[in-house]
């Protein structure tokens, strides 16, 4: 009976191996044929409530898809003809160590991501034989085209193609350490370069943090330690610049501003205020240093507002007064807590770089036309921020925009949303019936709501 023991020690052993892999959620939603093998193990058919590990190799079918939930709250749809690998799967509440790696094979993917994502910004990503992808914390698809079935579900779609417009109003680059972005709704979130801020997002650095803003009619912005900076209105077209708007309260820290377009185009549609006084522009690059009552902050008699013209010229005025002292370029003044404004001489010493002196990527906002039928990887971004990079080039988009990584390293933002991103029928990982939206989506009934 000796000649037993290796049959019964093997499958022994692989239950074993089978037990202690990481669990990494289960599938709760299935349609058609589909799988999960784990490395050494048979393939388990994916059905609603199948237990999912590290390792797992997930299949789908032509007609076929499956929604996934993860322990952390991530939430993928498997498109038809797909294949995922978890590769490594780790999660465990407020850990410092929690992260998520996938592969993305073939096919493609629509997913709303969890925790790990959004508690640490280099903790998940997804790579594909073109390029990886950063998560940040993000609703976005993902689609790895090759062939004529892209190009071909495209033109099945009669309904013109979107413009790819960048919503936000700026991106943040040369981030060092910390920095946040609390929207108009009070919902907090980090920023880390490539990072989209928006009208009424208030972006705040921590002690020894910086950062610069670049937006998108070429204005620059340095925020230094522990500054706060609202964005109060940004509208811009690039055809119309003279109609364009940019407003900013700097509620507190420290600035360094460059102005772009707008203010060239109509520097009466531009300004800066603080607690304690407005700052008009006439093409400029000026300095503004804002603590004690200019940041609502009650102590040092001798803090107050700062300010230091080093390109053009801008206008500063008081509440509550009409008149309106002009600063040249090598000209400032000091508007302490109480008492009379005082001029200053010399520039104030400052550790923050100058916007004109800082290299800002050339792709934060350009965009290249591109054919439906580009064989690569697309992503488009329903929320959130995605980072993708292949071997040479990084490319980030926010809120509403589409990227593509091509097969020779090169990314690009389209100049047009790929229609069958856009138009995309599968039903999203939080779809309330799934099953439904399918059926609809093969009738060619399709949700108004699906994409947007």
């Amino acid at each position: 009976m000796k000649w037993l023991a290796p049959l019964v020690a093997a499958p022994l052993l692989l239950i074993a191996q089978f037990a202690l892999a990481q669990s990494a959620g289960e599938v709760e939603f299935s349609r058609g044929v589909g799988f999960a093998q784990s490395p050494g193990q048979a393939p388990r058919t994916l059905g609603k409530g199948l237990p999912l590990l590290q390792g797992d190799r997930l299949t789908t079918s032509d007609g076929a898809s499956a929604i996934i939930k993860l322990a952390d709250g991530t939430r993928m749809t498997v498109r038809p003809n797909s294949e995922l690998v978890l590769q490594q799967y780790q999660f465990q509440e407020n850990a410092q160590d929690n992260g998520m790696l996938m592969q993305l094979v073939r096919g493609g993917l629509r997913a709303v991501t969890g925790l790990i994502s959004k508690n640490a910004p280099n903790a998940a990503r997804i790579q594909t034989n073109t390029a990886t992808i950063g998560i940040r914390g993000t609703d976005f698809d993902a689609r790895v085209c090759s062939g004529s079935e892209c190009s071909a579900e495209s033109a099945r779609v009669v309904d013109a193609a979107r413009p790819n417009a960048v919503q936000a109003s700026a991106k943040i680059t040369n981030v060092q350490g910390e920095v946040y972005a609390t929207d108009g709704g009070g919902v907090r979130r980090r920023l880390v370069d490539g990072g989209s801020v928006y009208p009424g997002d208030v972006v705040e650095t921590t002690r020894g943090s910086q950062g610069v803003l670049a937006f998108r009619d070429d204005t620059r912005i340095t925020l230094g330690s522990q500054t706060r900076f609202r964005v109060d209105n940004f509208v811009y077209d690039d055809k119309n610049a003279g109609e364009g708007r940019f407003l900013a309260s700097i509620l507190r820290g420290s600035v360094r501003a460059l102005t772009g377009l707008i203010a060239k185009a109509n520097n009466r549609n531009v300004g800066f205020s603080t607690a304690t006084a407005t700052i008009g522009i006439r093409g400029t690059g000026f300095d503004v240093q804002c603590t004690g009552p200019c940041a609502g902050e009650p102590g040092d008699p001798s803090a107050g507002l700062t300010l230091w013209t080093w390109l053009g010229a801008i206008e500063v005025g008081q509440p509550g007064q009409t008149a309106l002292e002009v600063l040249q370029a090598g000209q400032g003044l000091f508007i302490p807590a109480s008492g009379p404004i005082v001029p200053v001489t010399n520039e104030p010493a400052s550790t923050d770089p100058r916007p004109d002196q800082v290299n800002v990527p050339n792709n934060l906002f350009s965009e290249q036309q591109l054919n439906d039928g580009s064989q690569g990887l697309f992503v488009f971004v329903r929320d959130g921020h995605i980072e993708i990079a292949s071997g040479s080039e990084v490319l980030h988009l926010g809120r509403g925009e589409a990227g593509f990584a091509g097969t020779d390293g090169q990314v690009v933002r389209p100049i047009d949303i790929p229609k069958f991103l856009e138009f995309d029928t599968i039903p999203m990982p939080n779809s309330r019936n799934p099953l439904l939206a399918s059926v609809l989506g093969e009738s060619g009934i399709r949700n108004a709501q699906t994409c947007k």
